[in-house]
């Protein structure tokens, strides 16, 4: 029995609660879960886990089995790390978090690009649109548009995201051009779930504005919007970053060029600045430089990569 994997097995269950759970995370089969966890009962020579139709929950016995099972894996993996010509060198598992849009649209390259620089890190990358709890998911590193952080964590200001208020020339030629934000409430208006749902603001000459906006057809998905723009159905704010290809392919026309989207912010967000390891750091350092490397996120902070807590 290959001992380290049971243990990490039974770890990983401990922690998510769920042999479903856990079998995702490691991306084996719940029958090897469960022959893991078999094992490692044996090994133990006790129970470790109650189990019910609802829940899991430790025995006694799986407490101080669980204790010691994470003391043997940190052991583990500082052989790891001693092996290595440089101990400090980034490697083990980074769990990040991201939004379907962003993963699909820009992190996948970042995150590719840097594993090809520190082949002795692998990332979990975990996809949800919804704002994640980084100490119950164990998330290390969430990476987020927005401009409304979760007070107490830590966020590193990666860049300023743009956006832009696009539409198709087919549905400009059959509905028309607005030519200030106060007549998009006469249009059909693509609205995303999370942000600008029935209110959409600009900077125009350093004064703010909003407009009211509203449509037959909103989404939590920002891709779905930017499909549906391309195909005709209204008139979307998009980052910048996603419709600048559409654009130049004459897929999408920018609208009201003289008026600024409220700009975002996009920020890596982790829950604690004590032992970052090596793979978190570099990580936000490389995210950092590959953001300000591609022009189509206009970065314009001029405090970059300043660490700041948001109250």
């Amino acid at each position: 029995m290959d001992r380290l994997t049971a243990a990490r097995v039974f770890v990983e269950i401990a922690d998510r609660g769920s042999m479903i759970a856990a079998a995702d995370a490691l991306d084996m089969s719940r029958a090897m879960v469960t022959r893991y966890l078999a094992e490692m009962e044996e090994w133990c020579a006790v129970r470790l886990l109650h189990r019910t139709t609802r829940r899991i929950s430790l025995t006694a016995a799986g407490e101080v089995t669980l204790s010691r099972c994470r003391e043997m894996l940190a052991v583990a993996d500082d052989m790891v790390a001693a092996g290595q010509s440089d101990p400090d060198a980034p490697h083990g598992l980074l769990r990040l978090a991201s939004s379907h849009f962003l993963a699909q649209t820009a992190l996948a390259g970042a995150v590719a690009a840097y594993l090809l620089k520190y082949p002795n890190v692998s990332v979990d990358l975990q996809v949800d649109n919804r704002a994640v709890n980084l100490v119950e998911q164990r998330i290390d590193l969430a990476i987020r548009i927005t401009n409304e952080l979760d007070p107490g964590l830590i966020a590193r200001r990666l860049g300023d995201c743009d956006s832009v208020i696009v539409a198709s020339p087919a549905y400009i030629t059959r509905c028309g051009m607005p030519r200030t934000p106060d007549d998009l409430a006469r249009h059909n208006c693509l609205t995303y779930s999370y942000f600008g749902k029935s209110v959409w603001r600009f900077d125009h000459g350093g004064e703010g504005m909003q407009a009211a906006v509203g449509g037959n057809l909103s989404s939590n998905e920002s891709m779905a919007l930017l499909a549906a723009a391309v195909e005709g159905a209204g008139i979307a704010m998009q980052p910048r970053f996603a419709a600048a290809p559409l654009i130049g392919a004459g897929k999408l026309v920018q609208l009201l060029p003289a008026y600024r989207p409220q700009q975002l912010g996009m920020y890596g967000v982790y829950s604690s600045r004590e032992h970052m390891p090596p793979a978190l750091r570099t990580m936000l350092d490389h995210l950092l430089d590959w953001f300000a490397g591609d022009p189509d996120w206009q970065l314009e902070n001029e405090n970059r990569g300043i660490p700041f807590i948001k109250n």
